[in-house]
């Protein structure tokens, strides 16, 4: 039996980008609707150009139930470097893709200010 993680390749993995959708509960930063086509967006995008490591590229993606920064969504955090994203559109996470997870440039204007 091959492990999971093996299949995954998680060693592989250099950028790791959550997108919270809250399935389970009443959405408080976005619409339920707005979260859907978010993650299909992100899964389809990081899927259509290999960048997934079980693909042989090197990011995972997970949706969370809620990253507790409930406005300005949907949100998004990517790892390693712990960037905060806020009004994750398909349109800004066209620029995420791109940019953050492919090129490692930080997509500044959707950046959540503390």
């Amino acid at each position: 039996m091959t492990n999971k993680a093996t299949k995954l390749r998680i060693a592989d993995v250099k950028r790791h980008i959550f997108l919270c959708v809250n399935d389970g509960g009443a959405q408080k930063c976005c619409t339920p609707e707005q979260a859907s086509d978010s993650w299909q967006y992100l899964k389809a995008g990081t899927a259509e150009l290999g960048m997934l490591s079980e693909q042989g590229g090197s990011v995972f993606r997970s949706k969370a139930g809620c990253l507790r920064l409930c406005q300005n969504g949907p949100i998004a955090v990517v790892y390693p470097e712990g960037v905060w994203y806020e009004n994750c559109s398909t349109e800004v996470l066209e620029k995420i893709i791109t940019n953050h997870l492919l090129l490692g440039k930080i997509v500044e204007e959707n950046v959540i200010k503390p």
